[in-house]
């Protein structure tokens, strides 16, 4: 009777053997889906960071230094044009403005292409990836060029031009980021273009 007594207690003893022992190890990898596999700065919380706080300063200033890079090559292109045909400051503007989306747009259009998409996927990618952020900087590069005297009208070889050209950028790229950083939180934005850059595209 004792032998039988002992053999129920190790078999008690053993991992699995009653209900409770065998609940352990699922409750266990429950909890670990539900906290460890965030994608923290690419619009998932994650580690239980949750809104905004999931992604970090530096993803959004990434984000937004790609898309202001496309905007400022289209920003210089079209006030280097406007000035060399002596172009009024609004048709400059409008012209900077178009080709400030055009090369923004084309720059996320590369690296998505490079990642398998078609030429009209590619396109809805970058749409939806960019919009926003050179709205929003594009916004807030041309009030700052034309609240600044005289630098619209100033010419390429003055440093006016140049030295407000510079300023405006930096202020969009200071307004852009947070915007950007909001974007990704919500699976917006640049975090479009990273799901499908790493295969996760729909």
């Amino acid at each position: 009777m004792s032998d039988e007594h002992g053999g129920a207690s190790r078999a008690a003893a053993r991992p699995g053997a009653t209900g409770h022992a065998m609940h352990e190890p699922a409750a266990g990898h429950a909890g670990h889906g539900a906290a460890g596999h965030g994608t923290a700065g690419h619009g998932t919380a994650g580690h239980g960071a949750t809104g905004w706080r999931s992604v970090s300063w530096r993803s959004a200033a990434q984000a937004t230094l790609h898309c202001l890079t496309g905007c400022a090559i289209g920003e210089v292109l079209g006030m280097v044009l406007g000035t060399a045909f002596g172009l009024s400051n609004g048709v400059t503007v409008v012209l900077s403005i178009a080709l400030a989306f055009v090369f923004g747009y084309a720059l996320t259009m590369r690296g998505m292409v490079r990642a398998g998409l078609g030429v009209g996927a590619a396109l809805r990618v970058a749409l939806a990836a960019d919009t926003v952020s050179i709205v929003v900087m594009e916004i807030i590069d041309n009030l700052t060029v034309l609240a600044i005297p005289g630098a619209m009208d100033a010419g390429l070889a003055s440093v006016l031009f140049w030295s407000s050209l510079l300023i405006a950028l930096a202020l969009a790229f200071v307004v852009a980021t947070p915007v950007n950083r909001w974007l990704i939180s919500r699976g917006r934005g640049h975090a479009v273009a990273h799901r499908y850059r790493h295969g996760h595209g729909a």
